[in-house]
């Protein structure tokens, strides 16, 4: 089974933000008129606020990348219309444990940057400390790895892939 270039999967990550940008506008339609309270969970506590954050966008999407790209439904939105699924190294399709490993290790950027936005807005207009900006690099280093291992790798898999035991293949 072929490999799938980064640019296909990157077409099929951006049909599947389609579906990712209507959930984020529905939450925020339903953050603003609906259950407003919902705002002052972000206005409390750095906890509370990095929790409803991940517990209202991180989770809902990770969950909608992992669920979809296990064997049970053989591919997000996006991948499906690229033709490509996540695979294990056999070549099959993988369950919905692998796909969840496969998906937190991918959004690790995602939250990592999540953490580090919370921390800069909390520290306000002071100068940014040495750690944030070195958190802040190694969120732009992982980002650098995921892609240049599947640029480089022969079967083009992105570092998450090889520590998930994934790839992602073209449906024959």
């Amino acid at each position: 089974m072929a490999a799938a270039g980064i640019w296909i999967r990157l077409k099929a990550f951006l049909w599947d933000y389609l579906w990712i940008g209507l959930y984020l506008m529905l939450l925020a339609l339903v953050t603003v008129f609906a259950v407003p309270d919902i705002q002052g969970l972000f206005q409390g506590s750095l906890l509370m606020a990095q929790l409803a954050g991940f517990l209202l966008v991180t989770m809902p999407v990770s969950l909608y990348f992992a669920v979809f790209d296990s064997r049970h439904f053989r591919g997000s939105f996006g991948k499906r219309k690229m033709k490509i699924q996540v695979a294990g190294s056999n070549g099959k399709t993988v369950g919905l444990m692998r796909s969840a490993v496969r998906t937190a290790l991918k959004f690790t950027p995602w939250e990592l940057s999540h953490f580090l936005v919370y921390r800069l807005v909390e520290n306000g207009e002071k100068s940014i400390p040495a750690i944030w900006m070195w958190v802040g690099a190694g969120i732009y280093g992982l980002l650098f790895l995921y892609i240049l291992s599947a640029l480089l790798s022969k079967e083009k898999r992105a570092l998450y892939d090889w520590l998930s035991g994934t790839k992602v293949i073209k449906k024959e």
